[in-house]
């Protein structure tokens, strides 16, 4: 019977153990809790949800929805767990936390194939081996880990919103570059001297997220990753002088220079997702969709991300993780979980179902599976593993990072409907599972 490690027993860890025991080998899997406790958690238990409850929209048409669906078509444990401990929420597929992780420990330690390890990992281990030690990963296996990728771990300081480009007003903005450079590389949104100060105003009063205690010990954010609300505070024209300068820009309806502009860059090759350069921010949610909606263009923006601003290890994962979670430099270790840049719950568990599949199969001799990118969690890994932007940062699920369908479907559910049913239909599901 084949052995295989993994190491972190959070969603990912959990759920790559599960489909290793399930296709017949031998998982050891490592927690180092109750020993020793990140700065985030609080339970011994497995799969621990620590800032919410929500794993958010269940509909089929909602990228959520379907993240969750594929991850039931490849025999997801936690997605098991959630439907039975599930709570009223709308719409959305919300848990009891505590529930939630005593049905996900109860299958792993009554499992006759997984063997769980209450210790930490201080180094990595021989392969095979599935690394899935999230974003608060302990500082001696974080040093390995640097150490084997060369660097590679980011500080996630702070991220700026992403938008979807279908949701801009173009009737309000303009596509230019500074000084006529380029081809029109960004979209620019242009305000007045009215607008401008109706912003500041707004951007200064709104509520900002509360700091989580395993964030106080953070570094201090850098000047170049400040929050946009920080920078207003530095003086009324402080944006003017910063991400919001007009300089070599001219708005095409009126033939002068703007008083301020905000400038949207492409998140990705189809420049279907658009990010608020220089709009990190640690405003609640609510309040960048009601502030930055002021925004001309932005009022009835699609936020596919919103700013946030926590500490968060991930690696740089484009050119060092393949489509299938394996590293390229040593093809026998796989990673998973938000380490990989994945944002959120089930697509850390996604992640998880998909390396360990892999690594498997890897063991076993078979090639293994990079689900198409129609899918959800094949867009997901294609994006962690071939992401060509300037800043690559974590990223959820939604339907900005599928391909467009060939049809236009101008209603929004209807569309969403269409490429959920596309995702579905291009895989085989039970050939994707066979190891």
């Amino acid at each position: 019977m084949e052995e295989i490690k993994v190491l972190g027993a959070g969603l990912a860890g959990c759920e790559a153990a599960w489909q290793i025991a399930q296709q017949g080998a031998m998982a050891h899997l490592y927690e180092m809790k109750p020993g020793k406790f990140s700065p985030a958690h609080k339970s011994a238990g497995l799969a621990e949800l620590i800032c919410s409850n929500s794993l958010k929209a269940a509909r089929l048409d909602s990228a959520a929805g379907l993240l969750k669906e594929e991850m039931r078509r490849l025999g997801s444990l936690l997605v098991d767990c959630a439907e039975k401990c599930r709570v009223p929420a709308g719409g959305a597929l919300a848990v009891d936390r505590g529930e939630f992780s005593r049905l996900a420990t109860e299958a792993i330690e009554g499992h006759p194939r997984i063997e769980v390890h209450r210790e930490e990992v201080a180094e990595l281990p021989p392969g095979p081996v599935v690394v899935a030690t999230g974003p608060l990963t302990a500082e001696g296996l974080a040093g390995e880990i640097e150490k084997l990728c060369g660097g590679a771990l980011s500080f996630f300081d702070a991220a700026a919103p992403i938008v979807t480009a279908e949701s801009l007003d173009m009737g309000k903005c303009f596509a230019a570059s500074r000084y006529d450079k380029g081809d029109g590389d960004y979209i620019n949104c242009p305000m007045d001297k009215e607008e401008y100060d109706s912003f500041v105003e707004a951007l200064l009063g709104a509520q900002r997220a509360p700091v989580h205690s395993f964030d106080a010990g953070a570094p201090k954010v850098y000047e170049g990753c400040m929050p946009v609300e920080v920078l207003a505070g530095r003086g009324h024209d402080a944006l003017r002088f910063g991400p919001m300068k007009p300089v070599g820009l001219r708005d095409p309806r009126t033939g002068r220079r703007p008083w301020a502009v905000v400038q949207l860059r492409a998140e990705n090759l189809e420049n279907s997702l658009y990010n608020l350069v220089g709009f990190q921010t640690n405003l609640k949610f609510g309040e960048q969709k009601r502030v930055f909606g002021q925004i001309p263009g932005l009022g009835q923006a699609e936020f596919v991300r919103y700013g946030v601003m926590h500490r968060n290890t991930f690696l740089h994962s484009p050119g060092l993780l393949a489509g299938d979670f394996s590293l390229i430099k040593r093809p026998d270790m796989f990673f998973a979980g938000q380490i990989t840049g994945v944002e959120g719950y089930m697509e850390s568990a996604a992640s998880g179902i998909m390396a360990g599949l892999n690594v498997l199969r890897r063991v076993r001799g078979r090639e293994t599976v990079v689900l198409p990118e129609v899918s959800m969690i094949g867009a997901l890994s294609r994006y962690i593993s071939s992401y060509t932007g300037k800043d690559f940062q974590p990223m959820g699920a939604n339907f900005g990072v599928l391909p467009p369908l060939e049809k236009k479907i101008r209603d929004k559910r209807e569309r969403y409907m269409a490429l959920a049913q596309r995702a579905l239909l291009a895989v085989d599901w039970e050939q994707a599972r066979s190891v």
